[in-house]
């Protein structure tokens, strides 16, 4: 036995809960061992990985792109449940019921067999399966039910994401189910089993934007978390322009538009998402901390680094090390609505998620920081709807003209102050909740945005009736989000935490980041 061996005591260190326990561990020298330090997976990405580099670009690039069939799945049905033209055979109107050679002409008045679609029966659902005059309101039938579809597949995508599957596997399953019930969409023999499918798809893209818009941000500090949440709707926008280089040169056959809209996703899910890594946030939350290890050391050696030997990942269990003392008593929460902090937030931003659905008035603009530019940002966009209430009186001659271009100048206001306000909230709702309920709060917020959008639509319907009653209506809905969302607490520079349960230790202890008074009450209660 060699006379220097010696058993040495080695210190680790617990930077996430505050608290040191000693190991014991054997030494063959004098050399004394290097201190193991447990850093939480925020610390160890700010401090040894990069707040985004190389890697962290890349990586969003691959996820965001699956934004792209999201847009595609989404708005597909412009193109191929459009209302078709049509024209007399020979030529002209003149077959219209009480319509000379020249006259006006309506495709329910005309004689059966006397016209014909201009591109076609199979350049729309409505020419093929004849969704006009008293089955007009069918054409209406498969959009309805793909939104539908979506709010359900955004309950059971957001929570399969947090308790089973983890980000990556979710995406996996939504662009695979996208991808085979597109193509399936485009075998549709009626209306009925075409509506059917199109809920399908709904539900099964539903996962696809969550998830990635979680998997973005999850990689990054804290700084880059607002700029990398927007990179998934400029994907989504590209998206949609993809769709007319797809339509046209198809416009005569809507079935080949799904069949191309198919094959994307599955490519995508075979040759790119497998590059793709797990949140190592996810992993840790998980105990799964060698995995979450071995991902953050991949983006470390991407971006020219290195995370020591000697740094390991805190397990976030419960948010308070076994044996020390705790003012919220070591209580773990089972889901978000049994913190009653979490569940506020979840209730004030679905308020205000609805509200910004319905009216389409919002922040004009993304800016630090991001409680200012959302209330201000919510309010004006209020004001410009209720200004609209104003200028859409009755005109003549060249008043209205100056009118319609003063109320179409502040209809783009409304609609550029929409669009980011929309962008913001979801980023805005990553910040503020935990890891293991990240998912899905942005699904519920998801929920009440779609919601909203699908009761502007009624209000449109009115609008035609009263346009004052409308704008008012959407202006006031915009004011009270903006009020709504002053109650939430600033999430400038503040960490992602990992559990409800170390989220309210944290915000307990340190209250400089902007949780309000009213959350610390709860949380000690």
């Amino acid at each position: 036995m060699d006379h220097n061996q010696e058993e040495r005591a080695v210190l680790v260190i617990d930077d996430h809960d505050d608290h040191t326990s000693t190991t014991t561990t054997t030494n063959n020298n004098s050399s004394s061992p290097p201190l193991i330090t447990r850093l939480t997976v925020d610390e160890v990405i700010e401090d040894h990985v990069g707040s985004f580099g190389f890697s962290q670009l890349l990586h969003v690039f691959l996820v965001s792109l699956a934004w792209t069939f999201d847009s595609q799945n989404t708005l597909v049905t412009i193109f191929t449940d459009a209302q078709p033209t049509w024209a007399c055979k020979g030529g002209g109107t003149w077959c219209s019921t009480g319509a000379g050679p020249t006259g006006p002409g309506s495709i329910c008045g005309a004689k059966p067999g006397s016209w014909e679609w201009t591109g076609g029966s199979r350049g729309s659902t409505v020419a093929e399966w004849g969704l006009v005059c008293d089955r007009k309101f069918l054409a209406g039938l498969p959009a309805c039910l793909f939104f539908i579809g979506s709010l359900f597949g955004s309950m059971v995508y957001g929570r399969v994401a947090d308790l089973y599957l983890g980000r990556k596997k979710t995406v996996l399953i939504s662009c695979l189910s996208a991808s085979l019930t597109s193509f399936l969409t485009s075998l549709s023999p009626n209306i009925w089993v075409y509506s059917f499918l199109r809920f399908s798809n709904g539900f099964a893209r539903s996962g696809i934007g969550i998830c990635c818009l979680v998997l973005s941000t999850e990689v990054v500090g804290r700084k880059w978390r607002g700029q990398v949440g927007q990179y998934g709707f400029f994907f989504f926008t590209f998206g949609f322009l993809s769709l007319p280089l797809i339509a046209y040169p198809l416009r005569g056959h809507w079935r080949h538009i799904y069949t191309i809209i198919a094959v994307l996703p599955l490519i995508y899910s075979i040759l790119v998402l497998p590059f793709v890594s797990e949140s190592p946030r996810w992993l840790a939350v998980k105990g799964r901390t060698k995995e979450a290890m071995e991902v953050l050391n991949k983006l470390a050696r991407l971006n020219g680094k290195k995370i020591p030997s000697n740094v390991s990942i805190s397990v976030p269990n419960s948010g308070v090390t076994k044996g020390s003392s705790s003012s919220s008593g070591g209580r773990e929460y089972g889901s978000l609505w049994s913190a009653s902090w979490a569940a506020r937030r979840m209730l004030l931003m679905m308020f205000a998620g609805f509200g910004v659905g319905v009216s389409r008035e919002c922040a004009p603009k993304f800016h630090e920081p991001k409680d200012a530019s959302r209330v201000v940002g919510l309010c004006s966009g209020g004001f410009v709807s209720s200004l609209r209430r104003f200028r859409g009186k009755s005109l003549s001659g060249e008043n209205q003209l100056r009118g319609s271009w003063a109320q179409l100048s502040a209809e783009a206001v409304g609609f550029m102050a929409a669009s980011t306000a929309f962008d913001v909230m979801y980023i805005y709702c990553v910040e503020l909740f935990p890891t293991n309920t990240r998912n899905i709060a942005v699904s519920l917020l998801r929920q009440a945005l779609m919601l909203g959008a699908a009761v502007a639509p009624v209000l449109v319907v009115v609008g035609r009736l009263s346009p004052s009653f409308s704008f008012l209506v959407f202006g006031f809905l915009a004011i009270l989000s903006g009020i709504l969302m002053y109650w939430l607490p600033e999430t400038r520079n503040a960490p992602l935490y990992e559990t409800l349960e170390q989220q309210e230790e944290a915000e307990k202890l340190d209250t400089s980041w902007g949780s309000d008074e009213a959350d610390i009450e709860l949380a000690k209660q």
